[in-house]
Order: structure tokens, then C-alpha cells, then sequence
């Protein structure tokens, strides 16, 4: 229990900073906006590249475990989707909601998490799921919100506005280039390691003061019901689908299995309200679902983290 709230403590110290200085008025509406672009444009991409840049065959070459994170993650967005279809939500809600649903906070809680509970050698794993959930799960929302907000008359000119949207996409560009660094075999230079070290490690603390911010200025959400199912879909539709996927359906080695669960019950990450700020479509609804995810996360992870520690 005590590993489990020195891994939630940094987060709520930081969106309680984040508050107060927004209480204290140390910081201004402004800076909601301000350092959601700093995040979005420069820290996040600077983040996502390194990651991308710096990738090794062995980190990926587990197949099971890539089908058992991605399927879950797939299947978790599906039906946040679908539940939400019913109510009748643009494309673009459906699509932040099924993010938010779908998007664990590994960054934060699931790397000490899995080094606490499995050792150095879940690092690798931990990394790849990160990877698969800021790069390729973001990817694809934002092209789905692109394809809702820049809708036009005529299939070919909706696709020509997304395909310049999401190519003009900092999220998307800067994992795609930093693939196609690790793919041509170069090594990035030291000076541009330190660059996008210091820059990414500024992605994270930001954004979670920015949440702090954006909920001192009490902007109240009318979807309660969409906060509820966000969070039950995370901490408990999530981590059943990827045990058994993990655990029955696919072949992979005992800690990554642990590695896959563990980190699909990870609470709501940061990702889904920096988008859901940048595109002005219900951010109180994600920051409310990431804080509510993160306190009921001390009861569900600590119970799996007591069951896998003790096989």
C-alpha cells in the first residue's frame, strides 16, 4: 500500500499545486491554455520522439504481449464507443471518451509500479505499453476527431482536411519521426538526447498542474454519468479484458503478463485532457474522470499489486 501512494502522491501534489496556484491567483486562466500548448507543441512531442527515436527490436519482439495490450486497449475503447453511441455524442466526444477509458497513466504510476512489483527487467515491457497507448492510441483519436471536426461535403475533401490536420499534428509527426530514426539505425547525437530529455520531462508535471488549474476555475460537467462510466471502464473493464488475454488467450512469459494487467488498471493518464482542451470539447469531464480514476486506484491497485506479488 505504501509503494502504491508514493506513486499516486507526486500526482496529486502536483494538480494540488496547480490549484492553489490558481486559488492564490499565482496564475492566471490564461495559463490553463498557455501551458496546454507548451505541453501539446513542444514537451509531449519532445517526449514521444525520444521514446520512438531510441526503440530496439527486443523491446518489441513480444508478440503475445503486444496483441494482449493492444486488443484490450481496442476492445475498451470499443465499448466506451458504443456505449456512448446510444446517447447519441459527435464522433469527436465518442472518440476523447473512448481514449480516456482506454489510457493508463504509465508513465507516472506504471513505471515505479512495475519495477516495485516485477524488477529492472519489466522496464522493457512498461516502456512498449507506454509506446503502444501515447502513440499509437493517440494517433488514432485525434485522426477520428479530425475526421468529425473537419468534415466537409465530399469523402475526398473531408480526408484531404484530415490528412493535413494530422499531418500538421505534433502528437503524430513526432513518434512517426522518431521511428524513422530508429528504423535507419542512427544514433541521435548527445546534445539532442539532453534536448528532448529535459524538454519531455517537463510533459508530465505540467500537465498535471494544468489539470490543477483547469479545476480551481470550477467549470461544472453536466455528465456525471459519462465521468462514472469512464472510470469503471478503466479500473474494471480494463484490466479483466487484458488478464485474459494475457493469461489464457495468448503465450508470453509471467511478467509480462503481470506487466499487461497491472498496467491496463493504471488510472487515467494526462493524454486525453490535453486533447480534450486543445479541441474545447468537455475537458471537465476528463479532468474529472483522471482525478476520480486516481483515488479509487489506491483500493484496485493495491488489491492486484497484493495478488500479483503473491501468485
Amino acid at each position: 500500500m505504501n509503494a502504491i501512494i508514493n506513486a499516486v502522491f507526486p500526482l496529486f501534489a502536483l494538480i494540488l499545486l496547480g490549484y492553489l496556484g490558481a486559488r492564490r491567483r499565482l496564475l492566471g486562466p490564461a495559463a490553463v491554455d498557455s501551458l496546454n500548448k507548451f505541453v501539446v507543441w513542444m514537451a509531449l512531442p519532445a517526449l514521444l520522439f525520444q521514446a520512438m527515436a531510441q526503440i530496439t527490436w527486443q523491446e518489441i519482439n513480444q508478440p503475445g504481449y503486444i496483441a494482449a495490450s493492444v486488443l484490450s486497449i481496442a476492445i475498451v475503447f470499443a465499448v466506451s464507443f458504443l456505449l456512448d453511441r446510444g446517447r447519441g455524442g459527435r464522433l469527436a466526444d465518442r472518440s476523447l471518451e473512448g481514449l480516456a477509458a482506454s489510457y493508463s497513466n504509465t508513465g507516472y504510476m506504471g513505471i515505479p509500479l512495475c519495477l516495485m512489483v516485477f524488477g529492472e527487467a519489466s522496464l522493457p515491457a512498461v516502456v512498449l505499453a507506454t509506446l503502444l497507448t501515447a502513440c499509437g492510441l493517440f494517433a488514432f483519436s485525434i485522426v477520428l476527431i479530425e475526421i468529425d471536426l473537419q468534415g466537409s461535403p465530399g469523402l475526398a475533401r473531408t480526408f484531404a482536411k484530415v490528412g493535413r490536420s494530422v499531418a500538421l499534428n505534433p502528437l503524430v509527426m513526432a513518434p512517426m519521426l522518431g521511428l524513422l530514426v530508429a528504423a535507419s539505425g542512427l544514433t541521435l547525437p548527445s546534445g539532442v538526447t539532453q534536448f528532448t530529455t529535459l524538454l519531455g520531462a517537463a510533459a508530465s508535471p505540467c500537465a498535471l498542474v494544468t489539470i490543477g488549474l483547469f479545476l480551481a476555475q470550477g467549470e461544472p460537467t453536466t455528465q456525471k454519468s459519462a465521468v462514472w462510466r469512464i472510470v469503471a471502464l478503466k479500473l474494471l473493464l480494463h484490466p479483466l479484458i487484458a488478464f485474459v488475454l494475457a493469461y489464457v488467450v495468448f503465450d508470453m512469459p509471467p511478467m509480462w503478463a503481470g506487466t499487461a494487467v497491472l498496467v491496463a488498471a493504471l488510472p487515467v493518464g494526462t493524454g486525453p485532457f490535453m486533447l480534450a482542451k486543445l479541441y474545447d470539447r468537455a475537458p471537465a469531464t476528463t479532468s474529472k474522470a483522471i482525478l476520480l480514476s486516481t483515488v479509487l486506484s489506491l483500493i484496485s491497485v493495491s488489491a492486484l499489486v497484493a495478488w500479483l506479488g503473491n501468485p
